[in-house]
């Protein structure tokens, strides 16, 4: 068994991040690839700052995929409680490693920020199978005006091409903003539209779009698999 994976891609400010926001703190532990502040009033109270004189604490900030990682296994090994594990901004381990080595000549950057990505995505086979690793990250459109393809953005060819990645995670929701009556509404694409890349397992969610509550996905997928 392994840890599950669930990835929420979108445009900025389509809500992926503000999905994580219904998740139990107790429970769940992020990773922020940025130093951005998490999008939902007073999370502060609930996530504090993991180091050596706060071991209890559930929000660590690192782009480094070797760092990530090297959390990731702590979190598994030490942290029982935990079976939410959050990567917010997946795309930065890429794109800050590129710009890292920008003065780098040659194919052997982008041979290394594959390979940290893939055994990033990778990890997932050695957690506890009770485990969620919960990605967001970043879209971009590898089709054209007539015909739009959005998926996972990525850093160069070798990542895309080459191991797919959203075939990497058990679920994909695509992160959208939708006009309301009275105001714009936050949801997520369960399946895909044949623009947008989403994917859950058949007949998991009766809508198409539903709200950006990563809780309720989670709360979704467990019944799921129990069969109720």
């Amino acid at each position: 068994m392994a840890a599950e994976t669930i990835l929420v891609l979108g445009e900025s400010g389509t809500g992926k991040s503000t999905s994580l926001r219904t998740l139990n703190p107790k429970e769940t532990f992020i990773i922020s690839t940025t130093s951005k502040p998490l999008p939902w009033r007073g999370w502060k109270k609930n996530y504090t700052k993991f180091s050596k004189e706060n071991p209890t604490g559930n929000w660590f900030q690192s782009s480094k995929a070797t760092s990530v990682i090297k959390m990731i296994n702590y979190i598994n090994a030490k942290r029982p409680e935990i079976v939410n594990i959050v990567i917010d901004d997946l795309q930065y381990i890429m794109s800050f490693e590129f710009l890292d080595r920008r003065d780098e000549v040659g194919f052997k950057k982008f041979s290394d920020i594959g390979g940290d990505f893939t055994d990033l995505l990778r990890i997932a086979d050695s957690l506890k199978d009770n485990t969620k690793l919960i990605f967001t990250s970043h879209s971009e459109n590898t089709g054209d005006s007539m015909n739009p393809h959005w998926t996972l953005k990525t850093v160069g060819r070798m990542v895309s091409e080459k191991i797919t990645p959203e075939g990497l995670f058990t679920y994909v929701f695509y992160a959208m903003v939708i006009p309301g009556d009275d105001k714009m509404e936050y949801k997520l694409l369960t399946n895909t539209d044949g623009e947008h890349v989403a994917k859950t397992s058949m007949d998991m969610f009766e809508e198409k779009l539903i709200d950006n509550d990563m809780q309720y996905i989670i709360n979704t997928i467990d019944k799921y698999n129990e069969g109720e």
